[in-house]
């Protein structure tokens, strides 16, 4: 049986990131997505719904989504979904999806260039320290990206 789990998603901050430890002292973060579309219904009139998506990172990753993200700034996320059950206080039984964040990139111009940065789980070293009003460092301006559809002719597909 094939299985495939994967999550990508692009929204704002719903919330400042609440950053804690594990009793390992593995950081992590959870954050709140708000993620909209945008629609005409059949009589013409624009429609706008959004999707409220509860969000976690480990490791470096949540010590720089904690450091470089606050509520309201956009970002990328891809990872897998997961599924928690749990019983409350009062016994009554509950249960909850979530997306666990793999990789993230920043979106948006903003003071820092707007470029890209996404760090994996197993990366050691974090960006250095950068002011708290612009973006992590060493990321790229904002000049286009190059990739290999723009290289050459054009009508070849790269696979």
């Amino acid at each position: 049986m094939a299985n495939y789990n994967k999550v990508i998603l692009m929204g704002n901050l719903t919330r400042d990131p609440q950053l804690s430890y594990l009793p390992s002292q593995t950081p992590v973060v959870e954050i709140g997505l708000a993620v909209n579309r945008k629609w005409k219904s059949q009589d013409g009139q624009q429609k706008e719904e959004t999707c409220f998506v509860d969000c976690k990172a480990f490791g470096r990753q949540a010590e720089n989504i904690n450091k470089y993200f606050s509520k309201g700034k956009p970002i990328l996320i891809d990872g897998r979904l997961q599924y928690s059950a749990w019983e409350d206080k009062e016994g009554n039984k509950r249960s909850k999806h979530r997306v666990v964040i793999d990789r993230f990139v920043f979106v948006g111009g903003g003071q820092g260039g707007g470029g890209q940065y996404s760090p994996g789980q197993d990366q050691q070293q974090a960006p250095a320290q950068a002011p708290a009003d612009q973006g992590p460092p060493d990321m790229p301006s904002d000049e286009p990206v190059q990739d290999d559809f723009s290289q050459g002719g054009g009508d070849e597909i790269p696979f």
